[in-house]
């Protein structure tokens, strides 16, 4: 079976989804590998490192794609290169079933299995093939830096002969992966860390990582099966507001990691909150692209208020794309395996296995 990876728009997507070393481990599982020329050169991987161990390189992106039996990518192929697929083929990325609806459909006529990995289950068995949290952890991770270096003060506190320098006060909202790797990334640096989430599960996680939670007086579990956040009653909307309105006040950085799968990100940072935030805070949102945490978000753009700069990136992760591939592929991978039957050397779309069926876009 033929397995290829085309190009992304650039502007927009950095990463890959098969690095040399995940292309050896198809190669060693029987898959003929076919990518176009330069297809990791802006990550300084050459050609020569694929074609070594027995990838083919070829020129043409309309031919990879028109003799592919699997097609793994970041996000959905624009319309160009969708014209080349053929039918029976598998296309598996983070496709935004949500906003691609129509697109996507119209593979789905064509006879073409497609598979978005947002929607994995969170099931044991699915770990390894976990997109979101793989790419989540490095996101959380470059918001503190993004965030600590447009900070025009030190994180640590810092004691000199001159005088004493207080620790920077970092508030989390949302933790998630994301959300708790800002966590320990923010506390490995210096600073006293505070942390809110709707789901009550997450104070344990919070404080083994040195953070403190923040909960409302009669919180409520927010929490759906699936382990994702779901939306919040009014009155916990309210009394959140409240608790956050004050926190505020007294905090230095805020990184907003809070989405619901789907969904516009909820406004959680008001006008009048921010309005209340010390000269020289920092807001790195992590939602941006869907909308945004707070009610001044741009993507890629940093919005002064007042003296509060509000950042957001559509893609934070074009900032690491050599570890984010790196990831990104070891999950497709895993993936991949789970759908191929090494018997019969052919993919095997068996709808009572959880994974596949919850991922399969019908």
């Amino acid at each position: 079976m033929r397995i290829v990876s085309v190009l992304e728009n650039q502007k927009k997507e950095k990463r890959i989804a098969i690095t040399p070393e995940i292309a050896k481990k198809y190669i060693a599982l029987g898959f003929e590998v076919i990518l176009p020329e330069n297809y990791a050169h802006h990550l300084s991987i050459k050609d020569n490192d694929y074609s070594e161990i027995g990838v083919k390189i070829l020129k043409d992106e309309k031919e990879i794609l028109n003799i592919a039996d699997i097609i793994v990518q970041l996000n959905l192929p624009l319309d160009d290169k969708i014209s080349s697929f053929k039918e029976n083929q598998t296309l598996i990325g983070v496709l935004n079933p949500y906003e691609n609806k129509d697109r996507i459909d119209n593979l789905i006529k064509k006879n073409i299995n497609v598979f978005s990995l947002e929607l994995l289950p969170r099931i044991t068995r699915a770990q390894s093939m976990d997109i979101l949290s793989s790419q989540a952890n490095l996101a959380g991770y470059k918001a503190v830096l993004e965030s600590f270096a447009n900070f025009e003060k030190a994180i640590p506190m810092m004691m000199t002969a001159a005088g004493t320098i207080p620790a920077a006060k970092v508030l989390i909202v949302g933790a998630g992966v994301a959300g708790l790797q800002a966590i320990a990334t923010a506390k490995r640096m210096g600073a006293i860390v505070f942390a809110t989430d709707v789901r009550m599960a997450s104070k344990e996680q919070v404080e083994s990582l040195g953070g403190k939670f923040l909960t409302v007086e009669g919180a409520e579990n927010l929490e759906t099966e699936g382990g994702y956040a779901k939306e919040a009653s009014e009155d916990f909307k309210k009394k959140q507001e409240g608790l956050l309105a004050e926190t505020l006040k007294k905090i230095d950085i805020v990184i907003c990691t809070a989405l619901i799968p789907g969904k516009k990100a909820p406004v959680i940072i008001k006008e009048s909150m921010i309005n209340n935030m010390q000269a020289g805070s920092i807001i790195y949102d992590l939602a941006a692209l869907q909308g945004g945490n707070t009610a001044f978000t741009s993507v890629d753009e940093i919005i002064n208020k007042d003296g509060v700069k509000i950042l957001g990136d559509s893609n934070i992760l074009n900032k690491l794309p050599t570890s984010a591939s790196n990831l990104y592929a070891k999950n497709l991978f895993n993936f991949v395996s789970n759908l191929y039957d090494k018997e019969s050397k052919k993919i095997n779309i068996n709808l009572e296995d959880e994974i596949i069926e919850k991922t399969l876009i019908k």
